[in-house]
């Protein structure tokens, strides 16, 4: 397959250095920099949708390696064995990170959200604003999610 090199587009500012902390971001404010590349009005117009998705880059995180093998989810062991593409952790393998964002302001290259759960100095790769009909209806997964994932966006 061939390769591709990706820029990113601005950086995340917040007060989450952790990456071991992983849960609890629903009230973590971030503001979103959008590089300078992109001028002043790059984010014009995103003031009227309520939510943003956020694509970032895992940066911190090693190369796994090896996905071939299900493992635990989150790494427990009282959890079944997903493969790679059956979680959404930062451990893949180009490291891409997406969430949906509440808006909470636009101001020039300026955009702040509530509930991004990367940590400061993360790079952006790409912003897309959230609209109805891209959202999926009926939407199925195992019980287990609900339960393991019930404080990732708590305050």
């Amino acid at each position: 397959m061939a390769s591709f090199e990706i820029t990113p587009i601005g950086t995340v500012h917040n007060d989450r250095t952790d990456i071991q902390h992983t849960d609890n971001w629903g009230a973590v404010r971030s503001t979103i920099v959008v590089d300078e590349r992109f001028g002043d009005a790059c984010l014009q117009g995103l003031e009227d949708f309520s939510h943003v998705e956020v694509l970032f880059v895992f940066d911190r995180f090693e190369d796994a390696g090896d996905y071939r093998e299900p493992r635990p989810y989150r790494g427990r062991q009282d959890l079944p064995p997903v493969g790679i593409f059956a979680g959404r952790g930062p451990r893949r393998p180009n490291r891409i990170g997406v969430t949906c964002c509440a808006i909470e302001s636009v101001q020039g290259r300026s955009l702040t959200v509530l509930g991004l759960d990367a940590v400061t100095g993360t790079p952006v790769i790409d912003l897309k604003p959230t609209m109805t009909e891209f959202l999926p209806a009926n939407v199925k997964q195992p019980h287990w999610v609900s339960e393991v994932m019930a404080q990732y966006f708590q305050p």
